[in-house]
Order: structure tokens, then sequence, then C-alpha cells
């Protein structure tokens, strides 16, 4: 399923890859002020989807971080593309992708250490990693909490497709994000944030907290976005995968 020779990218991206037991977000944090902005770093794995993106911002911290939610919102995009239209795609805050209700992969930011709020960041790397099968994992209903690309029948959908398609919608998002502000972005994140209750008005801030307003509450009730960078719900430190627990 996950068989790809190479990758075709738009001209302002680098191609890295890495063999099997590499890992993306690490190298390419590693080799971010190296390399500048538009490396794309790929690990060559049959049962995951695992890429990151090299970014060199012109704005401090408290306001590039929003980067993230562009690229959580290209992502989901991508998937999109290539998804069974049936099935609900939808975000966990900040940095979960869920299919049909289960787990599939999520996003993650890397942040130069000792960057400060109104510091600008010599880089940062948007990462991703997305279930793409579950090899030897045969009966039905194991860990339901998690699901996989295969599973969920994206048939005949590699991980060339997803990180290409991913690839060109980032670059869109930059594109929306200069000529018609952040707006749209947000608007895109949200529609895939399903909300506790369904009055609620909610948005993004400058800084990236999410923003909700129930309809008997004047001041909005603020999520921070920064916390979810210290160490992903979706993610497991120790297996380097999706957490399947």
């Amino acid at each position: 399923m996950l068989d790809q020779d190479r990758i075709i990218l738009p001209p302002a991206y680098t191609l890295v890859t890495l063999r099997e037991m590499g890992d993306a977000h690490a190298h390419a944090c590693a080799i971010a002020r190296e390399v500048g902005a538009g490396t794309l770093v790929w690990v060559r794995r049959f049962d995951l989807i695992e890429f990151a993106v090299t970014l060199e911002p012109d704005t401090p911290l408290k306001d590039a971080r929003r980067v993230f939610l562009a690229g959580m919102a290209s992502l989901a995009d991508a998937i999109g593309t290539h998804c069974p239209p049936e099935k609900p795609l939808t975000f966990v805050w900040p940095d979960a992708i869920h299919f049909d209700g289960a787990l599939l992969g999520g996003g993650r930011l890397g942040i130069p250490e000792g960057c400060g709020e109104n510091d600008v960041p010599e880089w940062l790397v948007f990462s991703a990693m997305l279930v793409g099968a579950r090899a030897g994992i045969w009966e039905p209903g194991f860990s339901p909490e998690i699901t996989s690309m295969e599973e969920e029948g994206f048939d005949g959908v590699d991980a060339r497709a997803i990180v290409e398609s991913f690839a060109s919608h980032f670059m869109n998002a930059f594109d929306t994000w200069a000529h018609q502000g952040f707006r749209p972005i947000a608007d895109s994140y949200l529609e895939r944030l399903p909300k506790e209750r369904a009055a609620d008005k909610r948005a993004l801030d400058t800084n990236g907290d999410l923003l909700t307003r129930s309809h008997n509450h004047e001041k909005p009730e603020r999520t921070a976005l920064e916390p979810g960078f210290a160490g992903p719900n979706w993610f497991d430190p120790k297996t380097g995968e999706p957490r399947s627990a």
C-alpha cells in the first residue's frame, strides 16, 4: 500500500528521504538551521506516513506558531482529497486527527530551544504522522480507538499521494494567509473541530489560542495552543508512533 519510489513536490520544496527507522520530526529540527525553509523530510515506511517541513518565520513566536494550525488544516485537506467521503474527518484540539471517531494520527510543531514568545524563531518545523496500515493486527475491533488508512478504505492511496497533496495545500495556505489574512485558514481548521455545544461561537486568537464563547457568557473561554507542543496527546514518545491506547 505504501510503496513509493519518489515524490513529486512543488519547486519551493527540497526533498530529504530517510530510511524506515528514521525520525522525520527530529531530523528536520536537527537540520532546519542549516537547510532553511522548504525542506521536506520523508520517512520511507510501509505502515506510517511520516514527514516534516522546515520553515523560516519572520514574526515573533507568539504569532508564528499559527503556522501549526495552517499545517493541520492542510493535512486534513490532503487526507480529505483521498478519503472515503461518507466518514467524518475531525480534529481533537489541537493536534490529533480522527477519522470516523478513531485516531488516525496528528501533527507536531518543532521550536528552537529557548525561543521566547517575543523572539523571531530561526526556524520552525511542522511534522505529521498518519497510520497507513497496522501490520500484524488481524482481529476485528483490535484497539478500536485507533485506525488506519487501510482499514478505512483509502483504496489505492499511498504515502506519496498524501505527501504530495499536503505540500500543495500547505503552499496554498501560505498564499491565502499572505493575501487574505489568517481568517480563512482559521475557518478551515475550526470546521473540522467539533463543538462541545452547538450554540458556541469560536475563533482563533492571533497567538493561535482557541476562543470559545457560549450564548450566556460575554467573555470567551481561552484554550491555549502552546501546551500541546510540550507533548502531543496522540503521540507516544516511547514507540515514536501514535498511541494505541
